[in-house]
């Protein structure tokens, strides 16, 4: 089967290790069988509806996140529609602050986003940095534990009726205050969690290949056949190791 995969401004978006991300996706789908056909979606390039099966979105700079913004918030209506027809999202960081409805600079000054995501994100003082270890709120997955890195300055708050991707176990999460980290609508998960992100939370990203199997397919998402993910399970115990020592959430 062939998993259409719309990687949205890969020049701009990409200092996360996004295409760490991305060749996790592509060999895990290719241990199923499965070929991942990654199209880079741009400025100027149109997101057609139901091409792709999979968006990811990646992480920039203030600079190159300003650049895109606009382009990306004129797509809102293209992305909102390919999720409600079951498409699958992942976005990083930036790609996560942009998917909300925007960002409020120090400034007061206001950067428009997606609308995908039902939060909004306003600039911080000092930066939130360091190793994170959060526990799975999702129902396919409870109780799961997912660990990455964080680097921002943004605080990003939730819609009160919102679902966030876990709870803070170690680090600062979304706001360094409400206790949760991401958010999740429909088959769209944003996070600020890096490093990258899915070769140490392997579940995860088999997680979204199956939700972008099974709008490739119109059949609901199945789980995916296990692989051997020794070294995967030995690098989440490192970067979960170092979240416990960094210690509980800041109050």
């Amino acid at each position: 089967m062939i998993i259409r995969v719309g990687h949205l401004y890969p020049e701009y978006l990409n200092i996360y290790a996004d295409r760490g991300n991305i060749a996790v996706f592509t060999r895990r789908a290719e241990a199923r069988g499965h070929e991942l056909r990654v199209e880079p979606v741009t400025v100027g390039t149109p997101l057609e509806a139901g091409a792709h099966d999979l968006l990811y979105v990646g992480g920039g700079q203030d600079r190159e996140q300003g650049m895109i913004a606009p382009d990306l918030e004129a797509r809102g209506d293209a992305i909102r529609e390919a999720v409600d027809a079951g498409a699958a999202v992942l976005a990083v960081c930036g790609g996560y602050q942009l998917l909300g409805r925007g960002y409020r600079d120090r400034d007061g000054s206001w950067l428009a986003g997606a609308g995908l995501f039902p939060l909004e994100t306003v600039a911080g003082e000092t930066r939130m940095i360091g190793d994170v270890l959060l526990e799975s709120t999702l129902a396919e997955a409870p109780g799961r534990t997912i660990a990455g890195f964080e680097n921002h300055a943004g605080r990003t708050i939730l819609d009160d009726d919102s679902q966030p991707l876990g709870r803070v176990v170690s680090g600062y999460g979304n706001d360094g205050s409400s206790g949760f980290e991401g958010c999740r609508i429909a088959r769209a998960v944003g996070t600020y969690l890096h490093g990258p992100l899915l070769p140490r939370n392997p579940w995860l990203a088999d997680l979204l290949l199956s939700w972008a199997i099974g709008h490739a397919t119109g059949d609901d998402p199945e789980a995916l056949p296990p692989l051997d993910d020794e070294l995967e399970r030995q690098a989440h115990e490192v970067a979960a190791g170092r979240a416990r020592v960094r210690g509980g959430r800041p109050a």
